[in-house]
Parts: structure tokens; sequence; C-alpha cells
């Protein structure tokens, strides 16, 4: 299968100049446009060893289709290598919020080591990529409080990742607000500011608590 004549078969113009306006980092001409569901449909027919050594990839939708492949591995060694592979390719939030492996669900002990070390890289997408595996994968059952100081203690003026930041701690503040809520008034300025707003337009933040928040700007 040729992947790029397949992606420009599925080509839709109206979505690509849509979808370039939610991907501003984008270079001209890397978006083709191809909506998700048809990039789902895809990954499911491509085999997956071959694409997966193709790195760097031409075009985001080539990029997508890895996030997802890879999200659905379930050997837990495999999808671990290869998302240490593909991690320095990634060059956009998209496809960095894009990369949930699932099995990360079940070996959670053995992820966080590598988390820490995410947190700590110098590549943007890899330290969204960390915050991102600590919100979908440790907010419940695997949470530790320690982990929301991991996030407070990043300071770095990337927007995607103080944006990614403030997700976190929204959705920390919406499942674990007895620990989360000492640590708001420590977030630098923006990211506080940002938490706060993230936070107050979830339907999982109670009206009250959304009103202390509000005192905390």
């Amino acid at each position: 299968m040729n992947i790029e004549e397949r992606l420009f078969e599925l080509q839709d113009l109206k979505y690509r100049e849509f979808h370039r306006g939610l991907v501003p980092t984008a270079a001209e001409g890397y978006i083709i446009g191809v909506r998700m569901p048809a990039l789902r449909k895809l990954a499911k027919e491509i085999e997956p060893a071959p694409f997966l050594a193709t790195l760097p990839h031409r075009y985001y939708e080539e990029n997508q289709l890895h996030a997802i492949i890879l999200s659905g591995i379930k050997d837990y060694a495999l999808c671990l290598r290869e998302v240490e592979c593909f991690l320095p390719y990634v060059d956009n939030w998209a496809t960095c919020d894009g990369l949930r492996p699932r099995c990360f669900a079940k070996h959670t002990d053995d992820v966080l080591t590598h988390v820490q070390r995410w947190l700590r890289a110098e590549h943007e997408y890899t330290v969204r990529f960390g915050i991102g595996v600590l919100e979908a994968f440790f907010l419940d059952e695997a949470f530790r409080p320690e982990q929301l100081q991991w996030v407070a203690n990043i300071h770095r003026e990337e927007y995607y990742i103080r944006m990614m930041q403030a997700w976190y701690f929204a959705t920390a503040l919406a499942k674990q607000w007895d620990t989360a809520l000492p640590l708001v008034p420590d977030l630098t300025d923006w990211v506080r500011r940002k938490t706060i707003q993230k936070a107050c337009e979830s339907y999982r933040v109670s009206d009250e608590h959304k009103t202390l928040l509000r005192s905390m700007k």
C-alpha cells in the first residue's frame, strides 16, 4: 500500500483549511486534510511494522496514523520502545495528544519512571506528552500526590507545555480536589490563570469550588 497516495485519495480540502487553523505551527503543505474517522479506518489497514520504521514522516496525517497505531499496541514493551522512537518526531500538539497508548494503564508503575524522564526532556512535545500521560493514567487509582508537584515544578516558556500544565491541573481539581487545590497558588501566573479558567469551564467541578477558584485569580 502506498500510504501517501491513500491519504491524498481521502483528502478533504475544506477540512484541510479548517484544520490548519487548529494546528498553527504546521508548515505550508504539511497537512493533507484527512478526517480522523478516515485515519482510524486506514490505520487498521496498514501493516504496522514497516510503517512504524519509516520515520521521519513527511505529512501530518502520517504522524497521526503513527500515533493511532502506537496507542493500540497491546504489547507494553514493544509499545514503549516505539513511543521512545517516535517522540523526537512529534512536532505539534494534536499528534502529541493523540498519542495515548492504552496499554500504559496496566503498567503504571513502570510508566511512571519514564514519565519523570519525559518531564525533564528538552523537546517541547516530549514534556507535553509526559504531562498528558499523567493526566490520562495517573489521576485515579494510580494517583500519588507528588505527581502534582512534578508538573508544578516545570518552568518552561513554551505555550504548548504551559497549556498542558493547565489542563492537567484543571483535571486534577476535578478528580483530586483536596490534594490539588493547595498547589494552585504556587503555579506560575499564566498557568494558574489558565488552570482556573479551564476548571471553571468544566462540568466536573462544582459551583462551590468554581467560586473559590475565581477568588484565587
